[in-house]
């Protein structure tokens, strides 16, 4: 019995920390392609061998951890439909526009330690790539969608989930393989794309929660919920990854 509660804990934890995974990584394979010389040498300096894509699901693996809970409101902002972000206002203990603008400020003013620089990194790579998705940007009803119950292909889900790893897994392709399809960009694509900021970032999300949230009734997700959104998971995690290669070339070049 014991070695049963053990194997189920085991899995169960699992689960919880690789929800989003790819697509986390999908983001950090594309920056990896779009650092300067300069921030390839300081990451190494860093991280040595591991990857932005190795380490862009550490702020999930430490909610497992209660001395990380203070990080958990930095992964999303609440805008109300209706209202603006500086309507809004940004909560006391922060938010996602909030840490990234906080976390790059301190990256460029060259006064971290090594062990602070890797942390503030770590949270960029994170936060970078959930902005990005659309119910990272939330209208403060529904949690983001996990309150939004549906099924995804017949199975009880809910609607953060779906856009979190749904519909980028059910593809069933690695994240090397999302980043070497998605990865085209027209002449001058990248330079536009990089000059632009977070908060811009959380305002294209909020411009597609109505698309998001258009389940045309329907309570169970399949083929066309997925196709009709292909593409915006396409270019959402695109923008991601060149965006965060342009926020850390900007600290380090």
């Amino acid at each position: 019995m014991k070695k049963v509660t053990v194997i189920l804990a085991l899995i169960i934890s699992y689960q919880a920390i690789s929800w989003g995974a790819t697509g986390h990584r999908v983001v950090g394979e594309i920056a990896q392609k779009h650092l300067t010389k300069k921030s390839k040498k300081n990451l190494n300096r860093v991280f040595s061998h591991e990857s932005l894509a190795y380490n862009a699901t550490w702020m999930d693996d430490m909610k497992s951890y209660s001395e990380y809970d203070y990080m958990k409101p930095w992964h999303y902002a609440t805008i109300p439909d209706g209202q603006t972000y500086e309507q809004a206002g940004t909560p006391e203990e922060g938010d996602i526009i909030w840490a990234i603008n906080n976390f790059t400020a301190q990256l460029k003013s060259d006064t971290l330690t090594l062990d602070e620089e890797r942390f503030a990194l770590r949270i960029l790579i994170h936060l970078v790539g959930d902005i990005h998705q659309p119910l990272h940007v939330g209208n403060g009803e529904d949690r983001g969608g996990n309150s939004f119950k549906i099924k995804y292909f017949w199975e009880d889900s809910n609607l953060h989930r779906v856009w979190d790893s749904g519909m980028i897994d059910g593809q069933k392709l690695s994240f090397t393989e999302w980043a070497m399809f998605i990865d085209h960009n027209e002449i001058g694509e990248v330079e536009k794309l990089q000059n632009s900021t977070p908060l811009d970032w959380a305002n294209e999300s909020m411009a597609m929660r109505e698309s998001v949230y258009d389940t045309k009734g329907s309570d169970n997700l399949t083929y066309a919920y997925t196709q009709e959104h292909r593409k915006d998971i396409q270019l959402r995690l695109k923008q991601a990854g060149i965006r965060l290669a342009g926020l850390i070339n900007s600290v380090y070049e």
